[in-house]
């Protein structure tokens, strides 16, 4: 454990307050309190706080955070702070070894290029239509779990073709119950405490061993008969050395699957949940929005391209303020220096891209949706002010497929159908796995 701050040169005498270290605590029930960590952080690039019982320093400066992630990465490794991050894999794409990482990287790569999420498009717009096509004028529709549907069976579709049409469907719907379950599982505190205890988190079990029973079955399929193929799965299977030896175990290549599956959906399910509640709430955004989604849909001469495009702008800013990973966590692998400040070995290191997002001096109005801001603002290449999908050599690998699923069941949900809450209606933030909006019942009305 660490000393106090003063103790370890890590801050400046005057800089040290009565009580320290801080305590990021759930004093009002399970949610993180993002005020709290706002209050705790003001004014400080580098604070050491005690987060679920370890001491931890927690870093607000975006140009610290570029160097652990980018710069200096070597230096830093995967931070395992919250009962929470278990990772649902430590082989291919999470090992811990760098060669490996980098390896599964590659391999997953031919599937998420934007030149082959392009193909994508047509599958991804016949399963939104499919799923949204049962909705009913009048009738509530919960929002997150639609999302988590509609994502997983988008990622099946794609990533897993070649398969019986019955088992495609079944394997969407059981990875969209276990996304649904990761969504909700808390992240930190209290109530991530309880959920680590034995029997308390069987939905979470059950939904994982549900999926994994299915892909499992479909893995010894696709083994007994070499002749079939099934995307990135087969892929995974077919994944040999020089000698032709098989580097992946049915078992490995099924918990990289899972991962590779999961990732994909929790996040997007969720932001595309909030893209659709603050839709709902300003019709001026709405109106440009659609207008500027009808052109691109129809392909017309001159619509706007890059971050000109109205419908870019408007999910990057839902993006900024409602980043999926809004916290996160490395760990020194060596003794360090940040920001001139000497780290030991083994300190975990804990950012938030909640905060980063939020931060007025790169952000004015920072709270304000306003996807005009990123007419002027420029992303910075010396910083990490906006990270939504991470950077650096462990950024996400599936932006360019995320960023059209989200245009896609933007566009088709729109055009079909107009979205409202009940008036008066508070939808709450939830940060657990994702961020992502507590309750959100929405009731669809035609265009």
């Amino acid at each position: 454990m660490m000393g106090r701050a003063n103790s370890v040169g890590l801050f400046p005498a005057e800089t040290s307050m009565p009580g320290e270290p801080g305590e990021l605590k759930d004093r009002d029930g399970p949610v993180f309190q993002f005020s709290r960590m706002e209050s705790l952080l003001r004014g400080r690039a580098l604070r050491r706080l005690t987060v679920d019982g370890v001491d931890a320093v927690f870093v607000r400066d975006p140009v610290l955070v570029r160097t652990i992630l980018v710069g200096e990465s070597k230096n830093y490794g995967k931070g395992e702070l919250f009962r929470k991050a278990r990772n649902l894999s430590r082989v291919g794409m999470l090992s811990e070894d760098e060669t490996m990482h980098r390896h599964y990287r590659r391999l997953a790569n031919p599937y998420m290029r934007s030149s082959k999420v392009e193909e994508y498009v047509p599958v991804m717009r016949d399963v939104v239509r499919d799923f949204t096509s049962s909705w009913r004028a009048g009738e509530s529709v919960d929002i997150q779990s639609e999302m988590c549907r509609i994502t997983c069976a988008v990622v099946v579709e794609t990533l897993m073709t070649g398969l019986p049409p019955e088992t495609t469907k079944a394997l969407s719907e059981r990875l969209s119950r276990l996304a649904w379950e990761m969504i909700r599982k808390p992240l930190h505190g209290k109530a991530a405490a309880r959920a680590a205890r034995p029997g308390a988190a069987w939905r979470l079990s059950r939904a994982r061993a549900e999926f994994r029973e299915l892909l499992t079955a479909c893995i010894a399929d696709l083994l007994d008969s070499p002749e079939s193929t099934a995307g990135y799965l087969s892929a995974l299977l077919a994944d040999s050395d020089d000698e032709g030896n098989r580097l992946l175990t049915a078992e490995g290549a099924c918990e990289e699957a899972v991962m590779m599956l999961t990732a994909a959906t929790v996040t997007t399910a969720s932001v595309m949940s909030w893209a659709l509640y603050v839709l709902s709430t300003d019709p001026s955004v709405e109106e440009l929005l659609l207008k500027d989604l009808a052109r691109r849909r129809s392909g017309s001469a001159g619509h706007d391209q890059g971050a000109s495009s109205y419908t870019l702008r408007f999910l990057m800013e839902v993006l900024r303020l409602y980043p999926p990973v809004w916290i996160s966590c490395r760990k020194a692998l060596s003794d360090v220096e940040l920001g001139g400040h000497p780290l030991p070995a083994g300190t975990n290191l804990v950012f938030s891209s909640y905060l980063l997002h939020r931060d007025p001096e790169r952000y004015p109005n920072p709270s304000r949706f306003d996807p005009d801001r990123w007419l002027s603002l420029r992303l910075g290449q010396a910083d990490a002010s906006y990270i939504p999908f991470g950077i650096g050599s462990k950024g996400c690998i599936g932006e360019p497929f995320a960023w059209q699923q989200l245009e896609v069941i933007l566009d088709v949900v729109t055009q079909e159908w107009k979205l409202s809450t009940e008036p008066g209606h508070r939808v709450r933030t939830a940060p657990e796995t994702t961020l992502h909006p507590r309750r959100l019942l929405m009731t669809p009305q035609p265009r």
